[in-house]
């Protein structure tokens, strides 16, 4: 669900809203949160009382976000890290396969409190290969993180690929929204706009929305590579050659 912050009777709220940042209305009102978080109560109140707030950032929560992240990045911090030491260039077992030169990507963005450290994680198939990229990004929100993601996913293109069919899976709806709709963002300016420049070198791109923590391995591995980014600060490239049928 989306949330944009708001100003009631002099308090903070966050507000039900589209991915564009204005009030979800529904039967003439909003619902609203005093916190974040599944077991917080939620009120119903008129958007003409409800003011704007100086970080109009969306955010987008799956149950508790800022919870459920870092609920999830702890046990995949502690995964990857034992897998890391065990072998860093070691190949998993879950590769899609690839063969009508169809690229495929995966890319995940964490944030452990929101704004907190952020951390990226992504994965990129073809027929010859499997790249894996992690990478921290400092301190900032979790919309900063997924949109990096896709960049960075788009970036290690090679120029001989940028016309190849290219799926793009994201548990981000945000990401996509602000990517391929004429959203008008309210934060991050700088970066959606590069992004979508970015988006436009590739004409055969395609956006595909996935759940996220769902057991969708290259998902799951792309989360558990944004939460290592986290815990250890540091960024990663691993490139493996994939064996195709003789």
């Amino acid at each position: 669900m989306l949330w944009v912050k708001r100003v009631l009777r002099g308090d903070t709220v966050y507000a039900s809203a589209n991915p564009d940042g204005s009030l979800l209305v529904d039967d003439g009102r909003v619902s609203i949160k005093y916190r974040l978080g599944a077991t917080q109560k939620l009120y119903r109140a008129a958007p003409a009382n409800l003011g704007p707030h100086a970080d109009s950032e969306v955010i987008e929560e799956a149950g508790d976000e800022a919870a459920a992240h870092a609920a999830a990045a702890a046990p995949a911090v502690a995964k990857a890290s034992k897998a890391a030491k065990a072998s860093k260039t070691s190949q998993p077992s879950h590769v899609t396969p690839v063969t009508d030169g169809t690229i495929i990507i995966y890319t995940d963005g964490a944030c452990i409190g929101n704004p907190g450290p952020m951390g990226l994680g992504v994965v990129i198939i073809d027929a010859r290969r499997r790249l894996e990229l992690s990478e921290f990004l400092g301190h900032g929100t979790n919309n900063i993180a997924e949109l990096t993601a896709i960049q960075r996913g788009l970036q290690a293109i090679p120029p001989e690929q940028l016309r190849n069919h290219i799926l793009l899976h994201t548990d981000s709806a945000y990401s996509i929204g602000i990517i391929t709709k004429p959203w008008k963002p309210k934060a991050n300016l700088e970066l959606v706009a590069d992004l979508r420049a970015l988006c436009r070198r590739f004409p055969h791109l395609s956006f595909v929305k996935v759940p996220g923590h769902s057991g969708i391995p290259e998902n799951e591995r792309c989360d558990e590579l944004a939460g290592l980014a986290i815990e250890t600060r540091t960024s990663t490239r691993v490139e493996s050659v994939l064996l195709t049928p003789a």
